[in-house]
């Protein structure tokens, strides 16, 4: 079983690679990821497909060094695919024979149905649960692949020839012999190609959605799992289409972009309006995700039932001290308060990711610990969860039992309403204090006229103490093994 895991990226923009480690059987996250923009094919696809031998040259230096680095990591395995570029030149045994020579690298070549299947495998797992069709589109510099999904399952793929970097090779900024080529291979997307949501993959549409998010203030940064209503964002793509090269800056799309980014957004647009697709869901993962998933699968069908990898990476790595009572406790104390808080159900989850994850940031600093925790959440839980949901998650570990200023909350726009925050975090601040000592006890509670009744083995002062400056979010009295606190 490989710890660590490269995956070596030939695309038509640049070579890519990521290197993946595992925590433990399922757990896993990204250790590193390094870029060269490098385009294989460049000048090719007006040649004929034969890639020039400079070009060959290169690949090899930058792949080269993309080893080197990964077996500085140590990685255990070390997977080299190329995509479009590679299996369109009809001299690519040129490149592949060097690097399986000299530095003894099996590249695979990705058809387009393979490319595609890939991409939307590794997306599909690793965004929260659809529980409806949704179809994935990966645009990258020399194809657009397409594939249609049900819930964690690829059900069917497909492959166009409409690659940002072949575009513009192709056709320059000739946009109206474009946009007919375009709609020409658009009219042989099956018919069953059919759903309301499509999963975007792939660094144009990924640029896209970050300036969405710039234009929108919104208030965290990951694109993985950002999802926006295509009727609000519709404007906001055509004037990418429509600008002028020197006016992309001004809508937030970075200068590395700014050659390709049009006619990605043009293929990406006429998909929107073909399918009739009514919302996006951005995705970061891809077809490395999807080789490094499909190896890490090989002797089961996925990840377990209600498992989530980036939990239980934090949990690994982070968690010195694992308590079982507290997710027991917070659990019982939410139930047993169920008649005075009226906080949906569904919040639950919420504070047992919580509990889980509340002592990551101690293995930073004690002191303000809360708070690194917070940034952990919100940095490294990632992958099968929604910004929502982080964001909550973040927020009342980070509000750390104080009455809540709901106004001046960073991540307002995306949390629940004043009374679900004020009530998770009275819960989760409460049973952490109870689990001061460190006993690792389950507590029993129980609610009656006005006041919460405790039974647990130790009452101790620095317990009490903590629960004083807990701020309620409404007013009762708290007995612990019947003295009153």
């Amino acid at each position: 079983m490989a710890k660590k895991t490269a995956i070596i990226d030939l695309g038509s923009n640049g070579i890519r690679m990521a290197i993946y480690e595992k925590t433990s059987r399922y757990g896993f996250y990204i250790l590193n990821e390094q870029k060269v923009k490098f385009r294989l094919a460049q000048g090719a696809y007006e040649q004929d497909n034969v890639l020039v031998e400079k070009q060959i040259k290169k690949a090899y230096e930058i792949i080269k060094y993309f080893k080197t680095q990964a077996l500085n990591f140590k990685c255990n395995k070390i997977f080299c695919i190329g995509t479009s570029a590679l299996r369109d030149a009809k001299n690519k045994s040129d490149l592949i024979n060097l690097l399986k020579k000299d530095l003894k690298l099996n590249i695979k070549t990705l058809s387009g149905m393979e490319e595609a299947y890939l991409s939307g495998f590794g997306a599909i797992n690793l965004l929260p649960k659809l529980d409806d069709k949704s179809i994935c589109l990966d645009i990258g510099g020399g194809s657009a692949e397409l594939c249609l999904c049900e819930n964690t399952k690829v059900v069917k793929t497909f492959s166009l020839d409409l690659g940002t970097v072949r575009l513009k090779d192709l056709f320059k900024d000739k946009f109206n012999k474009l946009e007919k080529y375009i709609d020409n291979y658009l009219e042989q997307i099956p018919d069953d190609f059919k759903a309301s949501i499509l999963i975007t993959i792939g660094g144009s549409l990924r640029a896209i959605s970050n300036a969405i998010m710039e234009k929108n203030n919104y208030p965290l940064s990951q694109v993985h799992a950002f999802s926006y209503q295509v009727d609000e964002e519709s404007e906001f793509i055509e004037k990418i289409i429509n600008c002028k090269n020197s006016e992309l800056s001004s809508l937030g799309i970075k200068k590395e972009r700014h050659d390709t980014i049009k006619m990605g957004a043009l293929v990406f647009y006429k998909i929107i309006k073909k399918l009739k697709i009514k919302q996006i869901i951005t995705s970061g993962a891809g077809v490395r995700e999807g080789i490094f998933l499909k190896d890490l699968f090989k002797h089961h069908k996925g990840f377990p039932a209600n498992f989530n990898p980036s939990l239980k990476s934090l949990e690994d790595r982070l968690i010195k001290y694992k308590s079982g009572s507290l997710v027991s406790n917070v659990t019982r104390l939410f139930n047993t308060l169920n008649e005075i808080h009226y906080v949906d159900k569904k919040y639950l989850k919420h504070l047992t990711y919580a509990a889980k994850l509340i002592e990551t940031g101690l293995l930073l600093s004690y002191y303000s610990n809360h708070k690194h925790s917070a940034y952990c959440v919100l940095s490294g839980l990632n992958f099968c969860i929604k910004h929502e949901d982080k964001a909550l998650i973040a927020t009342i570990i980070e509000q750390h039992g104080k009455k809540i200023n709901y106004e001046n909350l960073k991540l307002k726009k995306l949390l629940p309403d004043e009374n679900t925050i004020s009530w998770l975090n009275f819960i989760l601040a409460f049973c952490n204090s109870l689990n001061k000592a460190k006993e690792n006890e389950i507590c029993d509670f129980s609610y009656k006229n006005k006041t919460l009744y405790i039974t647990k083995n130790t009452n101790n002062f620095i317990m009490q103490e903590a629960i004083k400056k807990i701020s309620k979010p409404k007013s009762f009295n708290v007995y612990i093994n019947n003295e009153e606190i």
